[in-house]
């Protein structure tokens, strides 16, 4: 077996759907020597803020002299950004190595896409040894195949709807999915939440006998101009970062105080070095006059717009595909306010909304549209369109950022 054809064994187990439930991914990992009690986990939960906050805290444990394993999903270029060690993505090697070993134990379980990696993932962190694993969830929590694990802390990133065909059509349904990572007696991190969602989280926690620590009233974080303090065990000042948008302030701060409560008060100095290279790609992205965001769901959408709106960024010219599952009125109504003209095309491998639909919602609200076959298609209508300093948003999913990232790079002689 070599890269490609195990590649081709992986996204082949997409087959079999989403399958919500542990007892298949228990199955697995038993017969696999249970990698995952032999870790040290931190499990990340929330709609969104996941990847950036994950990436966050494993770089602060990565600077302190810690070495880590990072999972998150989905990836934007490689299947191998899904498992890093110490922020390097495993080799195609591994990946053969680890797809091989596995197979050889799951022909009478049928695991899905996400139960496989998952167990990959902790395979590969248990035989690396890292210190500390950032395990971020797929779909959830409760019944999301990474919730076989007892985490040393859990950690819930802001809550909204999204997936609501799988997790409930009310806020409150949605935070009791995500809620089910919370294990008795493990601690609580969380982001804020809207009043429905942080009841929700505070009775599990309670009911796990779990201490459970609030963003913005157990640690906090200043919104002026850049750059911002933060103020918990330990006093961050003039903090800078790599990553845009005063959301992802939050994000960070949860960051700080989850890796505060790892390891105590951090050492400032090393800590405010860390976080001034952070970067998370795909998510407020530029690239040159190309903006890239992944938002992908109502909540993420206002806050790109919110972004839009500190830098006076209007008149762009937005560049977009939805997956059909997704809120299209609750994604285009915030960001079209910002848009002069909107230019729709489908995901390559993705079941899309109908671009005409996206065309017509686009044209109700006065804003011109069209429709475009492929992402490249209308990336390069973006460009031949524009006027002298006109800039370009490319948002919606982020398989449509995964599309059109390296032709984006390879427009300002950036790399990947």
């Amino acid at each position: 077996m070599d890269y490609p054809s195990s590649l081709e064994y992986l996204y082949g187990l997409q087959h079999f759907g989403i399958k919500l439930g542990l007892e298949n991914t228990r199955r697995l990992l038993d017969r696999l020597d249970n990698p995952q009690q032999k870790l040290r986990i931190v499990h990340i939960a929330g709609t969104n803020g996941k990847g950036s906050t994950a990436a966050a805290l494993e770089l602060i444990l990565r600077s302190h002299g810690l070495r880590t394993g990072l999972y998150t999903s989905p990836h934007l270029h490689s299947f191998t950004e899904r498992i890093r060690i110490d922020n390097r993505p495993i080799s195609e090697a591994e990946v053969v190595s680890q797809t091989e070993a596995i197979r050889s134990c799951v022909a009478d379980l049928t695991p899905t896409f996400f139960e496989f990696t998952t167990a990959m993932a902790l395979r590969v962190f248990a035989l690396q040894a890292v210190d500390w694993v950032i395990l971020e969830t797929g779909l959830g929590g409760r019944l999301d195949s990474t919730n076989v694990v007892t985490p040393h802390l859990s950690i819930i990133t802001p809550i909204a709807l999204d997936h609501t065909a799988h997790l409930g059509e009310r806020l409150a349904q949605v935070a009791a999915e995500k809620a089910g990572i919370i294990k008795p007696g493990v601690p609580v991190l969380s982001a804020r939440q809207e009043s429905e969602a942080l009841e929700v989280l505070q009775a599990h926690a309670d009911e796990n006998s779990s201490p459970f620590f609030l963003a913005a009233r157990d640690f906090h974080w200043d919104m002026p101009p850049r750059p911002f303090n933060y103020r918990g065990r330990t006093l961050l000042a003039e903090l800078e970062t790599g990553l845009a948008g005063l959301y992802q302030r939050e994000n960070i701060s949860v960051a700080i105080a989850a890796a505060e409560h790892l390891l105590g008060a951090l050492d400032p100095a090393v800590t405010l070095e860390a976080l001034s290279v952070l970067r998370w790609p795909g998510r407020l992205e530029w690239c040159g006059d190309i903006l890239l965001d992944g938002a992908h769901n109502p909540h993420a959408a206002l806050a790109l717009a919110a972004y839009l709106a500190e830098q006076d960024l209007h008149d762009l010219i937005w560049v977009v595909a939805l997956k059909a599952d997704k809120d299209a009125q609750g994604i285009l109504t915030p960001l079209l306010a910002h848009s002069a003209r909107v230019l729709v095309t489908e995901l390559d491998a993705e079941e899309s909304h109908s671009p005409g639909q996206i065309v017509r919602l686009s044209a109700a609200a006065g804003v011109a549209a069209e429709a475009l076959a492929t992402p490249h298609e209308a990336l390069q209508r973006a460009l031949d369109i524009r006027r002298p300093g006109q800039k370009i948003l490319v948002a919606g999913s982020l398989f449509l950022v995964a599309a059109v990232r390296n032709r984006c790079l390879e427009l300002t002689g950036a790399s990947a």
